[in-house]
C-alpha cells in the first residue's frame, strides 16, 4: 500500500495504517529527535509523545502528501517541549560523567562544538543541526520549522559565519 493510501486509512481511523506510517519512518524520527534532545531516552519520549498527538489529530491533516513534514513538525515541537521541561532537572548521569576520563579528546571536541553552537541564537542552532547533523535540504527544513526558505538559508549562513568567528577562523 502506498503512503497516500496509508494516510487516508489512518485518517479514516485505521490504527494499523498509522502504525505502518510511523514504522516506515522510525529511523528518521529517531535521528531528528536525538539531534534535538541529545539523549536516547528523551528522543524516545518525544517520539512517544508525537505518536499520541498524531493518533489524536490525524483527522485534521488536510493534505495527505504533507504527512511527513507535518509529523516531523509535531516531533520537533515535542522535542522542544521536552527540553523546556528538562532544563529544570539535573540528571545524575551528567554528574557522574564529569568524573570519568574515557574518550576525553572526543568528548572535549563535542563539548567545544556544543558550546559554540550554544552561542548561536536558537533559530540558527536548529537550522544548522537539521542541515548538517540530519542532512536535510533547505526546503525540508523550511517545512519542519515553518519558516520561509530564505530564512533557513539566512540562519545557516549567519550561523556558520558566527561559528567560524568563534572558532578562530575566517569566513
Amino acid at each position: 500500500m502506498d503512503k497516500i493510501q496509508l494516510v487516508k486509512g489512518a485518517k479514516a481511523g485505521s490504527k494499523e495504517a498509522l502504525v505502518q506510517l510511523i514504522m516506515d519512518n522510525k529511523k528518521e524520527y529517531y535521528k531528528l529527535a536525538y539531534v534535538y534532545t541529545g539523549r536516547q531516552e528523551d528522543a524516545l519520549d518525544a517520539m512517544a509523545d508525537m505518536i499520541v498527538i498524531l493518533y489524536e489529530n490525524i483527522y485534521k491533516l488536510k493534505d495527505e502528501q504533507a504527512f511527513d513534514s507535518w509529523s516531523k513538525t509535531i516531533l520537533v515541537n515535542c522535542c522542544k517541549s521536552l527540553l523546556r521541561k528538562r532544563k529544570k532537572l539535573i540528571f545524575l548521569e551528567k554528574l557522574e560523567e564529569k568524573g570519568y576520563q574515557e574518550n576525553l579528546a572526543s568528548k572535549e571536541s563535542k563539548i567545544d562544538l556544543d558550546n559554540y553552537l550554544q552561542k548561536l541564537n536558537p533559530g540558527q542552532q536548529e537550522a544548522i543541526k537539521l542541515k548538517y547533523f540530519l542532512d536535510m535540504d533547505n526546503a525540508t527544513i523550511s517545512q519542519v520549522l515553518k519558516v520561509p526558505i530564505g530564512t533557513v538559508k539566512s540562519r545557516i549562513s549567519l550561523g556558520l559565519k558566527k561559528l567560524k568567528e568563534y572558532m578562530g577562523g575566517e569566513y
